[in-house]
C-alpha cells in the first residue's frame, strides 16, 4: 500500500475537549509572552532592572512545565480515542 493512502487510513488526533484547549491556548500565550520578553530583554531590564532577567527565567520555565503538562494530557486523549476504534484490516 503506498504511504500516503496508508496515512489517510491512519486515525486522527483525538477531538480537542475545552480544557485541551484552554491549555494549548495558555501553551501559546506562554511561549508568545517568552519570545517577547527574550527579545525586548534589554528594554525590560532598563525598566524594571534586575527583575526582566528573573521574570524571563520564570517565564522559560512555566513554558517548560506548561509544554510537559500538556504534551501528557493531549497524548492521554489521543491513546484513549485509538484504543476505542477497532483496528483497520
Amino acid at each position: 500500500m503506498p504511504l500516503w493512502l496508508d496515512l489517510l487510513r491512519t486515525p486522527m488526533a483525538a477531538p480537542e475537549t475545552r480544557r485541551l484547549r484552554r491549555m494549548r491556548l495558555g501553551w501559546q500565550l506562554l511561549c508568545l509572552f517568552t519570545a517577547v520578553s527574550v527579545s525586548l530583554i534589554v528594554p525590560l531590564r532598563a525598566l524594571l532592572g534586575q527583575a526582566a532577567p528573573c521574570i524571563a527565567a520564570a517565564l522559560i520555565a512555566l513554558t517548560l512545565i506548561q509544554s510537559v503538562i500538556y504534551w501528557v494530557a493531549k497524548q492521554r486523549a489521543d491513546s484513549a480515542i485509538l484504543d476505542l476504534r477497532e483496528p483497520v484490516q
